[in-house]
């Protein structure tokens, strides 16, 4: 859980960028983030050559605390403007969000996976999804009446074997890696290739009596086509007591309001009849058969808007 926001802005970046700054500590702070100041090591070394140590006063009336750059911080997002600020919380270990603005083009921030580009865009959301991200921590994504639906992690990967043990589930999907290792590989990787480029996926879908992983689902891709996917499957014993949906409905609505996706489809192999029904009970439309790889799939598809919505998300 992100506790604390750091910021290292170089000098004069806070100055010009004033009213928008204070505006995102005030989003901060009013939803329980702690903020701190950091000075940066090039203004550091200004300020002790010019012996201008009352600026560090300044910005601590102005922003609170001073944050030493030595000390240990958990659940901790460093912000910051300077590329060797940036560098030097990286080799500490530090989630860092680089900030890029019109002073700093000539910057560069090296393996930075995201980058704010504009203040006016971030609020506390947005930091606590770029800090999760950064120290992979899995998105909830949200929750139904009996489920949570959150990114899928590597400690999933024994609930996953267990379910796709049965053979009724491997009858109409493809199976897991047999080896366990290749698995947890695949997983770190569609993390990293799915859930941090696109933000969606498919997800592990957790039961919220007992935290058990019960399915996956999700939204997902097919290069063959121009329109996203619906996928989903339930594990055998949780099969038949409406599970698939109740979280399917949830789905096709986050992906309408949330994504902004018009339309989706889903494809089902030829016999699957349990997903078949499931399918025209959640309002798609049966369009022909399609063959892919010399397997024949129903392809059924739905136009999304909020008056077909039967969400259940709470």
């Amino acid at each position: 859980m992100l506790r604390k926001v750091v910021f290292a802005l170089r000098d004069g970046t806070g100055n010009r960028l004033q009213l928008s700054l204070c505006s995102l500590i005030h989003d901060l702070k009013q939803h329980g983030i702690e903020v701190a100041y950091a000075i940066c090591l090039e203004d550091k070394v200004h300020m002790e050559q010019c012996g201008a140590a009352c600026s560090e006063e300044c910005l601590l009336r102005k922003y609170g605390s001073i944050c030493a750059m030595e000390q240990e911080e958990p659940d901790t997002l460093y912000i910051t403007d300077s590329s060797v600020q940036y560098r030097i919380w990286r080799q500490h270990g530090k989630y860092v969000l680089p900030y890029r603005h019109q002073w700093n083009q000539e910057d560069t921030f090296d393996g930075a996976e995201y980058i704010i580009e504009s203040l006016e865009e971030v609020d506390h959301e947005v930091v606590d999804m770029a800090y999760r991200r950064l120290a992979g921590i899995p998105w909830e994504i949200f929750k139904t009446e009996r489920c949570i639906v959150r990114e899928t992690i590597v400690e999933d990967v024994d609930s996953l074997y267990e379910i796709y043990k049965e053979p009724a589930i491997t009858e109409y999907m493809e199976d897991l890696y047999k080896d366990r290792d290749e698995e947890i590989a695949y997983i770190k990787d569609y993390r990293r290739r799915m859930y941090g480029f696109y933000g969606y996926g498919i997800w592990s879908i957790l039961n919220r009596q007992d935290g058990k992983v019960i399915g996956r689902a999700g939204i997902s891709w097919r290069e063959e086509f121009d329109v996203p996917e619906l996928g989903f499957v339930i594990g055998v014993p949780w099969q038949q007591q409406g599970y698939a949906y109740e979280v399917c409905s949830a789905i096709l609505n986050y992906a309408w309001k949330d994504i902004g996706f018009k339309q989706i489809q889903a494809l089902v192999m030829e016999h699957n009849e349990k997903s078949a029904a499931l399918c025209r009970k959640l309002g798609f439309e049966d369009n022909g058969i399609t063959v892919l790889e010399n397997v024949r799939y129903i392809l059924y598809k739905m136009q999304l808007n909020r008056a077909d919505s039967k969400s259940t998300v709470v």
